[in-house]
């Protein structure tokens, strides 16, 4: 009998996918699967063509979608279970995702770059013409020609093409089976696969969106952006205020400068340089407030809600090597703050569409509707939210893995890290450092070394933390720097230790034991370290290579910045944040797993914060009682000092 079923399906949907989303895209009347690829075991991959007139899937496929001895894989699974489920029944529970397994594996990014990235061959290798015939087949014919009259293109239309159509779905089937062949041995821990499941539990609930009051933002966006407009070209003359090659040429015509570029990073720069010229400086900030892409939030707000009012699919489980959570479609990470303390008076300016009642009030509107963002998130009528978030959990962590018994000590009673370090730093009495002391000046100096030095960070951590717009001067920075380092010894040999462990491990291969249970191996692929929790973090194809100091340094394999696949460099410092950041990640994954089995509704999270809808007034489902279980320290970390707070609210906000 067979014990796996490999899938990948195509699929039709009017709904285009990649800007509304998985959900609204099958929640369309119109949603179909065209193909149906499959293969039991080892047995060859067949694909079923559902647009033939009276075909349907295999009896023997059907049973399997149900059998729960029969575990269902995919590339990308969540797409696959939540488009098979509109027609068939198939439980979340018996499917894995061999796209989850190879992000657990050090890999990224979708089905051809990770078989690219394992050197597959070439009859293993994702086939490339399949973008074309996607957007060919899958999606409506928005560019109608005398060849392709029609709003679909469908199967008779193109037969041929239909034929490589279906190999290409074929081969979409053999390469997810090469890549779970390839990680066989490196099996996705229970653990995660739980967390999965809870994880497509909260992205198919979704979070309920405020859509008089996106209507309303997207209404003032517009207003405002024709009006900036006009005003660029009252002073430029110019027809297109957005075009930054007739931008560039009225300032080279105004004030005899020649900017080769106008992008947002090197702005800043041009305005030094057009300073003596007010028209210019008032042009380039009037395109600044134009190009603000922030607004743009609302208009995938509006495409992302579906017909029921809630906004889906938010988050992609292990989008980070350390397994922590990456923003999708709105990008919840990436949310701008709000710093004002009438949020309800202007949400209410917003879906009035009053834009010269925002004017009058706060002045900058876009910037009030930017800071009114997160307000959209509602919860459903008769509950409210309870956004709960840890308290300075990579602080707690790392001072908890080195041994930093101070720190402890500061986290296991008062809780002022800030005040404790600059006390630590600087040799100055606790009690001493409060407002309307002089010493309460050196808080900033230990809040900004707190958070910018933690990693093996130096002056330039510090700078860019934000030393320097907290009014500190650059020639304090080396001072602060040893002053923390001297305070945090342990934390300091925490660096050290990883990377001569690490660089022992790769050299000759010997398991390296440190503290907490933190264990460093290697096998012909990999450099692991195992964690507390027993996850593990890979590391591919580690090597040794001189850093710029004539050091040995770890390098290994895996996405740059470019999103290429490149040899990467990595030091103790930086294994340290892995693995602070993993280790917080899973105290994140357990409270919320926690929470989910004792009934709460996750709607979303943020970094380390949880979004919870709950009934008002419950003597049960509470704010009181979510922090309780939040703070609860995991079984292999019983000592960790973990601590929470949160508030309730109407909406989603940052308190």
């Amino acid at each position: 009998m067979a014990k796996n079923l490999s899938i990948d399906i195509e699929t039709y949907s009017s709904v285009d996918l990649t800007k509304s989303g998985l959900y609204k895209y099958v929640q369309s009347s119109d949603f179909e699967i065209l193909l149906f690829a499959y293969s039991f075991d080892d047995e060859p991959v067949e694909v079923v063509d559902l647009t033939q007139k009276g075909r349907t899937l295999p009896q023997r496929v059907l049973w399997a979608l149900q059998d729960p001895n029969v575990k269902k894989t995919a590339f990308n699974a969540a797409f696959e279970w939540y488009c098979i489920n509109k027609f068939f029944v198939s439980p979340l529970e018996q499917w894995e995702c061999t796209m989850v397994h190879a992000y657990y594996a050090g890999y990224a990014g979708g089905l051809g770059l990770v078989a690219e990235a394992m050197g597959m061959p070439p009859d293993k290798k994702k086939d490339t013409a399949g973008k074309a015939l996607i957007k060919l087949f899958c999606c409506p014919n928005g560019k109608k020609t005398k060849k392709h009259p029609y709003d679909r293109v469908l199967p008779k239309h193109e037969p041929e093409k239909w034929q490589l159509f279906i190999e290409y779905c074929r081969q979409d089937v053999v390469v997810e089976k090469a890549i779970k062949e390839k990680l066989g041995k490196y099996p996705l821990p229970e653990q995660e696969q739980r967390y999965w499941i809870m994880d497509q539990a909260i992205n198919s609930g979704g979070v309920g969106t405020a859509m008089p009051l996106i209507d309303g933002a997207l209404y003032i966006k517009d207003a405002v952006e024709q009006e900036l407009k006009e005003n660029i070209r009252a002073i430029t003359g110019t027809d297109n205020p957005n075009s930054d090659d007739q931008v560039k040429a009225w300032i080279f015509e105004t004030a005899g400068i020649e900017v080769k570029s106008l992008e947002k990073k090197v702005v800043e720069d041009v305005l030094d340089a057009v300073s003596a010229f007010p028209e210019v400086v008032t042009v380039l900030n009037l395109r600044k407030q134009l190009k603000k892409s922030s607004l743009a939030k609302y208009a995938t707000l509006k495409d992302g809600t579906c017909a029921d009012g809630r906004f889906r699919g938010m988050l992609q489980f292990y989008g980070a090597k350390t397994g922590r959570w990456a923003g999708r479609a709105v990008q919840p990470q990436n949310l701008p703050r709000n710093y004002m303390a009438t949020l309800d008076t202007a949400r209410e300016l917003v879906m009035q569409k009053n834009v010269e009642g925002l004017k009058m009030i706060y002045g900058n509107v876009q910037d009030t509707a930017s800071q009114l963002i997160r307000t959209a998130f509602v919860p459903v009528e008769g509950c409210i939210f309870a956004v709960a978030d840890y308290s300075a959990i990579e602080a707690r962590v790392i001072a908890w893995l080195a041994g930093e018994n101070w720190k402890l000590d500061v986290f296991r009673t008062h809780g002022k890290i800030y005040e404790a370090s600059a006390s630590a730093m600087f040799g100055v009495p606790l009690e001493k450092i409060t407002k309307g002391n002089p010493e309460y000046e050196l808080r900033a100096k230990g809040k900004v070394a707190e958070l910018a030095l933690g990693y093996q960070g130096s002056d330039g951590a510090l700078i860019q933390m934000g030393a320097l717009k907290m009014g500190l001067e650059e020639e304090e920075l080396p001072d602060i720097v040893r002053r923390w380092r001297a305070s945090n010894p342990r934390i300091k040999d925490l660096w050290w230790k990883l990377d001569r462990a690490a660089v022992q491990c790769v050299k000759y291969g010997t398991p390296q034991y440190l503290q907490k249970g933190l264990v460093l191996s290697r096998d012909q692929e990999y450099l692991f370290i195992t964690l507390p929790s027993g996850r593990q973090l890979f590391y591919l194809h580690p090597g040794i290579l001189p850093n710029r100091w004539g050091d040995d340094a770890i390098s290994y394999e895996g996405r740059g910045a470019s999103k290429k696949w490149v040899t990467l460099e990595t030091y103790g410092g930086k294994l340290t944040e892995n693995v602070v950041q993993a280790i917080a990640r899973d105290c994140l994954a357990e409270a919320m797993y926690k929470l989910h089995c004792a009934g709460y509704k996750i709607c979303f999270h943020v970094h380390d914060e949880v979004i919870l809808e709950i009934p008002q007034n419950d003597p049960v489902y509470n704010l009181d009682n979510a922090i309780k279980i939040m703070c609860e320290p995991p079984a292999w970390a019983p000592d960790l000092p973990l601590n929470a707070d949160g508030f309730t609210s109407d909406y989603y906000k940052k308190d």
